[in-house]
């Protein structure tokens, strides 16, 4: 098994696989922060910065061990999607979230799903306020405190790595999941383009160019709260599309 170290993109078969792991190591730890950072924005207060450094340290060791070359992806690209999946699989061992925010999330699903159905294209902020019998302003306070579970339901219906459509090739997976797989990643693709064009702009921006809530701010010239408003809605409208042509509802 070949192995890239930090010398772009060398390989060297050569070198004990010791050295090479602390070489991926040194050179890619630096991703653990960032990818810590831009999930921390979307999660509850509780979440601490320090518990997400350390899971992503411990999956980047267990990236470092098992990365193959022949795979085809980068090291960066592979490490990055083992990084975020553990730090999301250690939020929902920890079962953070309240009874109560998983409710504000449902409900807003469901408000959507009604306004949706009713008009024939995407809800907007105003109709769906009005479903759930809130004024606007309340109800972004409702999307705000639905952020964690938007962001952990969203992971569970489609992973989508470091990038909304981007995935790593996995041997393991026979012929009909890749299938499966593919078409599932083509039906976000249109669901996204699909979107209210300021909700698929802060979809855009977050997973595509990976800019944190603050830097979407900065670009759209608003809030961090409110970008983080617009990207639950957004997702909960995803997942209500998926849930949707996958059959659940």
């Amino acid at each position: 098994m070949g192995h890239v170290v930090a010398n772009k993109n060398i390989v060297y078969d050569s070198v004990p696989p010791e050295v090479m792991e602390q070489a991926l190591v040194e050179q890619h730890a630096s991703m653990i922060k960032r990818i810590a950072y831009h999930l921390l924005g979307r999660l509850p207060d509780n979440i601490q910065m320090d518990d997400m450094v350390q899971v992503g340290m411990v999956a980047l060791l267990e990236a470092s061990r098992n990365y193959d070359t022949s795979q085809g992806a980068s090291f960066e690209t592979y490490a990055g999607i083992r990084i975020r999946g553990a730090m999301l699989d250690e939020v929902r061992r920890d079962n953070w979230a309240p009874r109560s925010v998983f409710k504000k999330a449902r409900e807003i699903s469901a408000a959507i799903r009604v306004v949706e159905n009713r008009e024939g294209r995407p809800a907007k902020d105003w109709e769906i306020a009005e479903q759930l019998d809130l004024s606007l302003a309340d109800y972004h306070c409702l999307l705000q405190e639905a952020r964690g579970q938007s962001l952990v339901s969203f992971d569970e219906v489609v992973e989508v790595g470091e990038s909304v459509g981007v995935e790593l090739s996995d041997h393991r997976w026979n012929g009909e999941e890749r299938l499966q797989k593919d078409e599932l990643q083509h039906l976000l693709a249109q669901n996204i383009a699909d979107l209210p064009e300021r909700e698929r702009l802060v979809m855009s921006l977050y997973y595509v160019e990976e800019l944190n809530l603050r830097e979407v701010g900065l670009v759209l010239e608003v809030s961090e709260s409110r970008v983080c408003q617009i990207h639950t809605q957004a997702i909960l409208r995803l997942k209500n599309c998926m849930e949707k042509a996958d059959g659940f509802i």
